[in-house]
């Protein structure tokens, strides 16, 4: 699992040296396309499915499939940072992750939410996804494909399973909006590199980066359950908010100290 600061919102050098030459851009792109055109298909048949059955909203698939076209141009964007020919299993995995990460956030405002067997539903979505994403990096590093692009894909839906929980927690009332920090994290700390570049130095692996990534995500999931009382939820969603606050705290004050060191951010 990665965690939310671990890959640079730029190119490492490695991969900026590596990067998609023209002729494998293109092949990359329409190798997009491609995936793209059936994970669309298949999320809004599923949408549409679930939508109906559920007696969801009329606009439930369609907010399922304009959140998946602004993924899909943002990944088409990304492809410039993948150095193979191939797209890559790995990859994959993580558009269906993204996949069920849109159902789950097109279900945001829907009035059917507030039901227990609704909020059973995120759980074991929110769950598989969870799984899902111990697969994709060694899938990647097994076939030899890994990359910058895969590892920024993967840390992204990452960022946005957490925001869409949060927000999930807030409508079912099992937190305060306070929670929502938790999903926000990480795009203030993208928004701060704007301001401050040292803040987008690559930061050095982290086993204490990766454990506080799951246990944030776990603790939202279990804050879902419908047998979990508010007073619980709000009390496991708080100390992993901690947790969270701790681990960023840890790497702004690394990068602050590294500030002055030679480095060159990416173009």
């Amino acid at each position: 699992m990665m965690d939310v600061r671990t890959a640079s919102s730029s190119p490492s050098p490695l991969d900026t040296a590596n990067a998609a030459s023209s002729e494998t851009l293109v092949s990359l792109r329409r190798q997009w396309l491609r995936e793209a055109l059936i994970a669309a298909v298949l999320l809004g048949v599923a949408a549409a499915g679930a939508g109906a059955r559920a007696g969801l909203s009329p606009w439930f698939a369609p907010k399922a499939l304009a959140m998946f076209s602004i993924a899909a141009w943002l990944v088409w964007r990304g492809l410039n940072d993948h150095p193979h020919r191939a797209f890559g299993g790995a990859n994959r995995v993580t558009v269906l992750r993204l996949a069920l990460t849109l159902g789950l956030a097109a279900c945001l405002g829907e009035p059917v939410v507030a039901r227990p067997a609704a909020a059973w539903v995120f759980v074991v979505v929110a769950t598989i996804a969870a799984v899902l994403d111990a697969a994709d990096g060694p899938l990647a590093r097994a076939s030899g494909l890994a990359s910058n692009f895969g590892a920024r894909f993967d840390m992204e839906t990452d960022a946005f399973l957490l925001l869409v929980l949060a927000l999930l927690l807030v409508q079912l009332d099992k937190t305060g909006a306070w929670v929502l920090l938790c999903g926000l994290l990480r795009y203030a700390f993208v928004a701060a590199m704007s301001a401050w570049s040292w803040l987008a130095r690559p930061l050095p692996p982290s086993l204490r980066r990766k454990t506080v990534c799951v246990v944030q995500i776990v603790v939202l999931i279990v804050g879902l359950g419908p047998i979990i009382s508010r007073s619980f939820a709000s009390a496991i969603a708080a100390l992993g908010l901690a947790a969270l606050l701790y681990s960023f705290a840890a790497d702004v004050a690394w990068l602050a100290r590294a500030r002055h060191q030679p480095w060159k951010p990416s173009a």
